[in-house]
């Protein structure tokens, strides 16, 4: 360990956050996160004989350590497996995929919510959160918190047994609904990270109950304010393995690059998804200082079906600022467009006609080029042409009539179209961390767009003859599929037959389509 790491350990502090070790280079090589900084990043230099081969060879490289503090332990949780998924280090293994990912469910819109998990979130009108990457360490800290804020785990029913009630983990029915919802609200704000908020709000309470010699109420309160008092003492993550935005270096990077007059707090990423012009979406993804907001998501199902990525980026974007829409989403701070100077284009086009003054790039698959217009993406090249001359910084930049074209990380390339790490190269770039940011919201862009594409794809794929006839209803399916047996027994019926059932219009409209 050099001088100037063990005199930085040091001052690590005892509060919750994500470390990020470095090699020589500046390279991140490893993102955890901890209940307690200060405890669980000195641990690494300590006695080595309890290390695994993994680990001694982690600690062998770390040359510098930089840390960032959060408000709750779920708090790091989140943003852990977001840098992991940015930086992509290569001593972090388990949380590269998407496939671990973990959403906390609650149906708000029920009489009695209940709270759950899922891999797969549905348009069941219900409320996700996350997602989380490390389910183990999600269900143990929601295990701490039904202390505090009480829940139901599946829907109550009459003459079951009320042993959660008894030991405080589920709400008393007799108390109400309403107060149960309450109280459910308070949970997904201490998710959110607004934990401290949360324990002044309950002491307030106590002592008002307390005043009104209200003492049973007083009392359950103290025992909240109690419980999540031990919760901040507890280390949900053990051994297994809301952001300062001005801690971002990427986030500072951005604002440099194009010269924007804040940093960009909202990111807003877009993508195309069809399979030769049918079923075409498009996604939306937001990252919110940096990490991933899934909550802010959005998907479209484009008006045309057609093989036309231009005009299907124009129509997204035309209508993701539709005077509704901002007045409901609010404006973004800088655009990403998956694509070429194409896709550019057709963004700026409908950026123009709604008259919006927004940030726009694109970033090109392959070689991760950044694409800028040099007046209609509304920003500033200034510094872009500065770097161009200097060639140390590794910056090259292509001019092509009214475009930039902006590599910043001239020698290393991708593997593939949607490759996760730019490969190759035998120095670090001063700009590194953008492009990890900007393949990030790409990916992730990509990757909703794909997924919502996949869903409409397996529905038309298993939806039934009948679904394509115009004018019959499910109500009129199931009756005719209860007495013919099957769409095969329909089409050997006589059209007499079948409208003795449902009429004789829609007998002639059937016989027709089949």
């Amino acid at each position: 360990m050099n001088a100037q790491l063990e005199a930085k350990l040091k001052t690590l502090p005892r509060n919750p956050g994500v470390y990020f070790h470095k090699d020589a280079t500046g390279e991140i090589i490893y993102v955890g996160k901890a209940a307690v900084l200060r405890n669980r990043v000195r641990q690494y230099f300590q006695d080595a004989r309890d290390k695994d081969i993994k680990t001694q060879a982690l600690v062998a490289e770390i040359y510098d350590t930089d840390w960032v503090e959060t408000e709750s332990e779920i708090d790091a949780l989140f943003l852990e497996s977001e840098m992991v998924k940015r930086y992509m280090p290569r001593y972090n293994i388990l949380l590269r995929d998407d496939k671990s990912q973990m959403f906390v469910r609650i149906d708000m819109k029920s009489e009695w919510p209940t709270v759950s998990f899922t891999r797969n979130p549905a348009d069941d009108n219900a409320e996700y959160y996350g997602p989380f990457y490390n389910s183990y360490a999600l269900k143990k800290a929601l295990r701490y918190l039904r202390k505090v804020f009480p829940y139901f785990t599946r829907e109550p029913k009459p003459g079951q047994s009320r042993l959660d009630e008894d030991l405080g983990l589920s709400p008393r029915r007799e108390d109400g609904n309403e107060l149960y919802k309450a109280n459910l609200r308070k949970l997904v704000s201490y998710i959110k990270g607004n934990r401290v908020q949360l324990a002044n709000e309950i002491e307030r309470d106590m002592k008002t109950a307390a005043g009104l010699h209200e003492f049973e109420r007083a009392a359950r309160l103290r025992n909240k304010l109690q419980h999540m008092r031990e919760l901040q003492r507890r280390v949900m993550f053990g051994d297994r393995e809301f952001l300062d935005i001005s801690k971002d270096k990427a986030l500072t990077d951005i604002k440099q690059l194009f010269q924007l007059t804040k940093l960009p707090a909202r990111i807003e990423g877009y993508d195309i998804s069809h399979m030769g012009g049918t079923n075409v979406v498009a996604s939306m993804v937001v990252f919110t200082n940096g990490v991933s907001d899934r909550a802010e998501y959005r998907k479209f199902k484009t008006k045309l079906q057609q093989n036309d990525d231009y005009h299907n980026m124009y129509e997204t974007l035309h209508r993701r600022f539709s005077p509704k829409n901002i007045q409901s989403w609010g404006m973004p701070d800088l655009l990403l467009i998956d694509g070429g100077k194409g896709q550019l284009e057709a963004a700026i086009r409908a950026l123009s006609e709604r008259e919006i003054i927004c940030p726009v790039i694109s970033i090109a698959k392959r070689e991760e080029e950044v694409i800028v217009h040099r007046v209609r993406s509304h920003i500033d090249v200034t510094y872009l042409d500065e770097i161009a001359q200097n060639i140390r910084e590794g910056v090259r930049v292509d001019r092509s009539g009214e475009y930039l074209v902006v590599n910043l990380h001239p020698g290393q390339m991708n593997a593939s179209a949607h490759s996760r790490n730019l490969r190759g190269g035998a120095m670090a770039y001063p700009h590194s961390d953008v492009v990890k940011l900007f393949q990030r919201v790409r990916d992730e862009s990509h990757r909703f767009a794909v997924s919502y594409h996949t869903v409409l794809k397996r529905q038309k794929q298993t939806a039934g003859a009948l679904e394509e006839i115009p004018g019959i209803g499910p109500a009129t399916r199931k009756k005719l599929l209860k007495h013919f047996g099957s769409v095969r027994g329909l089409k050997l019926a006589e059209t007499e037959q079948i409208a003795l059932l449902i009429g004789e219009a829609k007998a002639a409209n059937i016989k027709k389509f089949l």
